[in-house]
């Protein structure tokens, strides 16, 4: 099944927790995912540059890494979203704020943006989607083992149903190889790029890695 790009929150089975974000696409899968400082960019690989031409979406911070909160999207909320936090904002509103304000990708899909934050010291997640016909913005509670994601298509909603219960990931790199094609992410195609993070001392660790080649 393709359900395009994925953010998940997570909470491995040594009880830290993390958040993961995978693109998976069909129209623009020359882009790969870089680290910078305290941030993930996705950007075209060399030689692809001209494809922010065709498509103003395709290049954008995944990951900001604001104080004890990590926020992981699809898109240019990232940073809206990393701000109102900073600036006091709970997640809950952070991401309803932020997300209303800029409302879905206006691109011949309207594709939707998807959301998620970990918080290192209440333990807990958010995720949310906004979609053309409609907002969703929901508190995660983790277990260990435990991963909850959306997606852009299909699995666009936050709930139960969008759930791993056996997430054996101990480092940000496997936790990228676990949402490339481990567990319940093994049967969701096309996968491009990779981003994830995971409680490392009073932080995040960060990793990325690219898709192995088919």
């Amino acid at each position: 099944m393709y359900v395009g790009r994925i953010v998940s929150v997570f909470m491995n089975k040594e009880g830290k927790v993390g958040a993961m974000y995978r693109v998976s696409s069909r129209s623009f899968p020359n882009r790969e995912a870089k680290v910078n400082d305290k941030t993930v960019s996705i950007v075209p690989k060399p030689g692809h540059e001209g494809d922010i031409f065709k498509n103003p979406y395709i290049a954008y911070n995944c990951v900001r890494i604001e104080g004890k909160y990590a926020i992981v999207t699809n898109g240019s909320h990232t940073d809206p979203v990393a701000e109102k936090i900073a600036a006091g904002m709970s997640m809950r509103d952070a991401l309803c704020v932020a997300t209303f304000a800029m409302d879905y990708e206006h691109d011949h899909l309207n594709t939707p943006r998807i959301s998620a934050i970990i918080d290192l010291e209440s333990r807990k997640g958010y995720l949310g989607t906004i979609r053309h016909d409609a907002m969703h913005v929901k508190e995660i509670t983790l277990e260990p083992g435990q991963a909850f994601y959306v997606a852009t298509y299909e699995h666009n909603e936050p709930c139960e149903k969008y759930f791993d219960a056996d997430v054996e990931v101990t480092s940000a790199d496997e936790a990228c190889d676990y949402i490339l094609g481990k567990g319940v992410f093994a049967d969701l195609e096309r996968p491009i790029t990779a981003a994830a993070v995971i409680e490392d001392g009073e932080g995040f660790a960060i990793s990325v890695k690219d898709a192995p080649v088919a």
